[in-house]
Parts: structure tokens; sequence; C-alpha cells
């Protein structure tokens, strides 16, 4: 098989999601760290405004906040203030579920793409610097090795471009060999990277047949990603296709 060929054009797809709603989760930490931040209280009109967000909605986070432990004095139309001394408790982990992390970013490092690699690192770290001596432990002794190899270099390229192109919801023109090492040139709506056993594949529609296609990534000869967006449509998607043909509800 020749050398796999990625390039994309538009290559910034990230402007589109910039602007998301705020976490339920994202909005408590944020007011947390607001009210933590000052000696005096605070009204909640001036809360939403630095927050971003009703009136309303911060009344329901004061609440949740003060129900979850959080010491807040005051009431609605005078203001709120954090007692000091609190402090949110520390992030921890069962061994299963730093295992689970652990593996789960290695994982993401060997079998994805060099993007979600840094990140998966960066993550890793982040989770180490704030384990106990014992989980520190249990993360260095864990019996799980998945070898990051320089001969999947190329598919990792492969599995950016089609990544971005998924997540942009941009057309990919591909050259692709199938079982009979016949070559044909397609051009492919990503709609999502499955994970068979063993190996990724690029779950599309494909313009030529008018219907949906899995393609494994260590069969594209050429990817590319285009310009052109592809339309939303309610019967081709990866949710209508889990649902239609593989007969299986689509968790994520």
């Amino acid at each position: 098989m020749t050398p796999i060929r990625t390039r994309c054009h538009t290559a910034n797809f990230t402007s589109q999601f910039s602007h998301t709603v705020m976490s339920k989760a994202e909005r408590l930490f944020h007011l947390y760290a607001l009210l933590r931040s000052r000696r005096t209280a605070m009204t909640a009109e001036a809360i939403a405004a630095v927050l971003e967000v009703s009136v309303r909605t911060v009344y329901r986070d004061v609440q949740a906040l003060s129900q979850s432990g959080a010491p807040i004095d005051g009431e609605a139309g005078v203001g709120y203030l954090l007692r000091p001394g609190f402090d949110l408790p520390p992030l921890m982990f069962t061994p299963e579920e730093l295992l689970a992390l652990m593996v789960g970013a290695r994982m993401v490092q060997a079998f994805t793409d060099p993007d979600l690699a840094r990140s998966a690192r960066q993550s890793e770290q982040k989770i180490r610097s704030i384990l106990t001596d014992s989980l520190k432990l249990n993360a260095e002794r864990q019996p799980y090795r998945i070898p990051i190899l320089d001969s999947d270099d190329g598919l990792r390229e492969v599995h950016r471009t089609l990544r971005l192109a998924c997540e942009g919801r941009k057309k990919v023109r591909a050259v692709y060999c199938d079982e009979q090492q016949q070559r044909t040139e397609r051009v492919l709506w990503p709609l999502g990277i499955i994970g068979w056993t063993g190996r990724w594949t690029l779950l599309a529609w494909c313009e030529t047949r008018s219907d949906y296609r899995n393609f494994r990534f260590d069969r594209f000869d050429a990817v590319a990603c285009l310009d052109e967006r592809f339309p939303p449509r309610p019967d081709v998607n990866i949710t209508h296709y889990f649902e239609t043909v593989l007969g299986v509800p689509d968790k994520d």
C-alpha cells in the first residue's frame, strides 16, 4: 500500500465550537471561586452579570452549593458571602477508577491522533498531581502497557484528519483500498469514528453508494478534508446508523 497522505483545508475548525453553554458543574465551580475571592457580600444581580447567567440561575446555584456543604451567608435581595476557612474537598479516586483513567489515557496516546495524545498526557499529569501517596504507588504499579509505535504514525495522522472533518462536518475526498485491493476515489460525509476490536473505522455516508459505509483507517491511501460541509439530515447520522443498521442504542 502506498504511503498515506493527509491534508486539511481550513484547518481552524475550533472557532465554531468556541461558544458553548457552560455546564452546571462549571457554573458551580465559577460561583464558588467568585465568592471565595470576595471579602464582602455580592448581590445575585452582580453575580449574574459576572457569570453571564440569569439571576434565577444564580439563586438555584447558590442553593445547590449550600446543600453541598458550602457555608454561604446571605439571602436573595441582600447578597451572598462565603464564610472564610472553607475549601472544596480534594478530588479522589478509587484504585479501580484511577486504573481506568490511566489505561484510557494511554490508549488515547497510542491509538488516536497527536493532538489528543498531547491532551491525554497533560490530563494524566494533572491526575497524578492530586493523588495521595498510596494512589501514586498504585499508578506506578498498574499492570497495563500500551506501546506507542512509530509504525502507527501514519494512522495517527489519518485519525487527526478524520476527527477534525467529523467535528467540522466537512466532506472528505479519499482514495480507499478494499479487501480485493481495488482502489476507488470517493467523497464521504464523515459521521463518526467507531472503535471495533483492534481497529478504528470511519462511519461515513458515501456519495458514490448513497448509503452508509465503514472505512478502515489502515486502508486509506489518501485523505483530504474539503471546504464543503455536508448538510445535517435526520436519516444520515451516527445515532440513526446505530439504531437502524446495528440495532443498538448509541451510547457515547
